[in-house]
């Protein structure tokens, strides 16, 4: 089967040979992403565009929302449960800390889910590889972790309280989030072309891993047999990095280890599953 049509430019910059080889789209499908990697930025600025488009706070929403439920989960954790702080930072600076990455998270997988679905009429028309559009996605949610990272910074200023050197690895922690939220959100942005409805599992999705994810307390209050267990969420590793990193709060090692595998595994899931269905996307929207 005929699986690609690749333009080759020779010498002369205006002559353009058409070429059909069969099975070439697997072959150079990673070349493809970086030759319209114009696309990233230009998606990317598109959809930072339309998200605060007429709206009445625009950017600052992305420092509203974290903060508030930092403020409820730490009025809730610190003040009514009290669980304890291994640290020395205080409790509102150890939540938000965790906030950070799980927003980042959870903004990347609502975008990216419903991301092809929302680009229908780029997908019919034009040619290019369809992972660009969630990965636009995914890139555009960085832009609401570096806002709501100088706020981070203002507080740390407020407190008084001076970063950990592990600072320098923070990059590595960015990376293992972003990492995370592309899996899931290839797979679960294919998923959502095929069966339509399932739109309305992904809210879901994302408050239950809110619920066995340590945004609101700290990790190491949870038995040593359950730690394990419970860094089988990917995101739990990025957390408990995010904290070292910043607060200097101990980390348990295995847990990010077994979070990193699980990242990378649920990586490869997704771009198996989504180059798997991508030949049926401009059928299915």
């Amino acid at each position: 089967m005929l699986e690609k049509i690749k333009f080759e430019n020779k010498s002369d910059k205006n002559n353009w040979d058409l070429i059909i080889q069969p099975g070439m789209s697997v072959i150079h499908y990673w070349n493809e992403m970086w030759r319209f990697r114009e696309l990233f930025y230009i998606l990317s600025w598109r959809d930072l565009k339309v998200r605060y488009k007429q709206t009445v706070l625009g950017m600052a929403w992305s420092i509203i929302r974290p903060l508030l439920t930092t403020i409820i989960f730490t009025f809730v954790f610190g003040r009514i449960a009290k669980l304890s702080n291994p640290g020395q930072a205080p409790y509102f600076l150890m939540v938000f800390c965790g906030m950070l990455p799980w927003q980042f998270f959870s903004n990347a997988l609502s975008e990216a889910s419903g991301s092809l679905i929302g680009n229908a009429n780029l997908i019919t028309k034009v040619y290019f590889p369809r992972m660009i559009i969630p990965a636009s996605s995914v890139i555009t949610s960085l832009v609401d972790l570096g806002v709501s990272f100088i706020i981070l910074l203002m507080m740390l200023v407020w407190y008084e309280f001076i970063p950990s050197w592990h600072f320098v690895f923070l990059p590595l922690f960015i990376l293992l989030a972003f990492i995370c939220a592309f899996g899931f959100g290839l797979y679960l942005t294919a998923v959502n072309v095929k069966y339509r409805d399932f739109r309305y599992i992904i809210p879901f999705i994302i408050q239950f891993g809110l619920y066995i994810t340590p945004v609101g307390f700290n990790s190491n209050i949870i038995n040593s047999q359950w730690k394990n267990l419970l860094s089988l969420n990917p995101m739990v590793g990025v957390i408990d990095g995010f904290r070292w990193c910043i607060l200097g709060i101990p980390i348990n090692w295995n847990g990010v280890i077994i979070s990193t595998f699980m990242s990378l595994l649920i990586l490869m899931i997704g771009i198996r599953y989504f180059r798997k269905m991508e030949n049926t996307f401009a059928d299915n929207i």
